[in-house]
């Protein structure tokens, strides 16, 4: 498989053509991006951490049958994915209140959310990626309600899982991010990353944020975090 030409650049990932129809070289990168990009930094290794985790939680999804647009990796920081169209939406469930949650609604951080809150953002840097409900979406024209319906299921069957995983190494699933897109054959798949980057989580024993908050926050080394996620992982998957 070769690389190709640069297609775009995002905040933690840079993506290519390949020499293959449909496949996509994606390349972690070790920027760490706050407040929509508005805040930027270099961080050691963060790349390398990112692709291992997600390339764990997408096997296991597709294990477990989440259709998704995840190939193989083929170096500590590249990934061969199925190339999509991607809807211009985040989709992010929640089931502890954190974050914005907190801030906008004035909950209780660390609130048990029942049921678990779906949200969906328009994404555009430009705005702040604005919440949307499911009316102004649609009238819009960004999403289809048969899409919304598509999304909110899978996204609820990647929470339980994920949620379940995450429990047998001791760690709470606060909330997380997912993206979605179309295959050439017109299939709506989980696409993106899976990693600390665009999820929360905390360590059940200690309390601490293994997840991008320790940057955002200004609250040490984020791969500290990140490392301790991949090393839990891998022990689990390889008790397996």
């Amino acid at each position: 498989m070769e690389k190709g030409s640069l297609l775009y650049t995002g905040k933690a990932k840079n993506v290519y053509t390949t020499d293959q129809t449909g496949i996509l070289w994606v390349e972690y990168t070790n920027q760490a991006t706050a407040l929509n990009g508005k805040r930027k930094e270099q961080i050691t290794n963060k790349g390398q951490l990112n692709s291992a985790i997600s390339d764990l939680l997408f096997k296991y999804l597709t294990q477990q049958g989440i259709v998704n647009h995840y190939v193989e990796q083929i170096s500590p920081v590249v990934q061969l994915v199925k190339q999509v169209t991607i809807l211009p939406i985040e989709v992010v469930v929640r089931n502890y209140a954190a974050g914005h949650f907190v801030t906008k609604y004035n909950a209780p951080e660390m609130k048990h959310l029942v049921p678990s809150v779906h949200e969906f953002y328009f994404k555009d840097d430009a705005l702040d990626d604005p919440f949307m409900n499911d009316e102004q979406i649609m009238a819009l024209d960004i999403a289809t309600e048969a899409e919304l319906v598509t999304m909110r299921s899978e996204a609820n069957r990647v929470n339980k899982l994920l949620s379940d995983i995450f429990k047998k190494i001791g760690i709470t699933l606060i909330d997380f991010k997912l993206e979605f897109g179309y295959t050439a054959e017109q299939q709506l798949i989980l696409a993106d990353e899976l990693s600390p980057d665009n999820m929360r989580l905390i360590d059940d024993v200690t309390g601490d944020s293994l997840d991008k908050d320790v940057f955002r926050k200004n609250l040490g080394d984020v791969t500290v975090g990140y490392q301790i996620v991949l090393d839990r992982l891998q022990k689990l998957f390889t008790e397996k």
